[in-house]
């Protein structure tokens, strides 16, 4: 019987060698662990931000600027729900940090499941949903460590924009130019989050590396113009 690697070893893992750390895990999968850290860490985190004053102001203005992205005029009784949900950061922490680590990491681990049983020609054992829960739970470690990060960030800059989109290197654009809307849908971290799970998948299903990463990179980039096509076409703000 194989043995698990210990938590702090995964973790450190899936950061600097997260090939060898998910051949580890197809071998003896573990997942409860790193998604209940996962998910504490960003809850505490996004929770601490949004309990304060400037964090209360910065969602509201998020809420603010989701609902102006498409289009959609804000009377007083929509605007007063969103004062609401604001006041209530703990809460909003609570669901967005289940929603982003836990509840995805399964929701991912199920559609990949469910398109390798789809692949009756696929010669080979398939993985199990715990092997591949146990890919798609330390991956999200990355996304917790997003969440850890931008926390602080909405206290010093007062807004829950992103700091970590490719609009860092794009200054000089339009603010409304629909470029500028989609690189500011292309998140540093969710790239990296989607290319180490892309390497564990390839561990799993033994297929080429470059190849699935090249195919989850570019499904992320699609999702992204989609989404920046949406909101320029309905006319709202970026």
């Amino acid at each position: 019987m194989t043995t698990a690697w210990p938590l702090p070893t995964r973790l450190t893992g899936v950061l600097r060698r997260p090939r060898a750390t998910f051949e580890a895990l197809a071998a003896a999968p573990r997942a409860l662990d790193v998604l209940t850290l996962g998910f504490v860490a960003a809850f505490a985190a996004t929770a601490l931000a949004l309990e304060t004053d400037i964090g209360e102001l910065a969602l509201l203005d998020q809420l603010e600027r989701t609902v102006s992205a498409f289009g959609e005029p804000l009377d007083e009784a929509q605007y007063a729900a969103l004062q609401e949900i604001s006041d209530r950061g703990t809460a909003y922490a609570l669901v967005t940090s289940f929603v982003s680590i836990p509840l995805l990491a399964v929701g991912v681990s199920g559609v990949l499941v469910g398109w390798r049983r789809a692949r009756s020609r696929t010669a080979g054992p398939a993985p199990s949903f715990r092997q591949v829960l146990a890919v798609a739970g330390h991956a999200s470690i990355i996304l917790a460590l997003r969440q850890m990060l931008a926390a602080p960030l909405v206290y010093a800059r007062e807004t829950m924009a992103s700091p970590l989109t490719l609009t860092m290197f794009f200054t000089l654009l339009d603010e409304g130019s629909p470029l500028t809307r989609f690189v500011g849908m292309i998140d540093l971290f969710v790239i990296w989050w989607t290319i180490v799970l892309a390497i564990g998948v390839s561990v799993l299903y033994r297929l080429r590396m470059a190849r699935v990463v090249a195919v989850f990179a570019g499904a992320y980039l699609v999702v992204a113009a989609l989404l920046a096509t949406v909101v320029a076409i309905t006319g709202g703000a970026a």
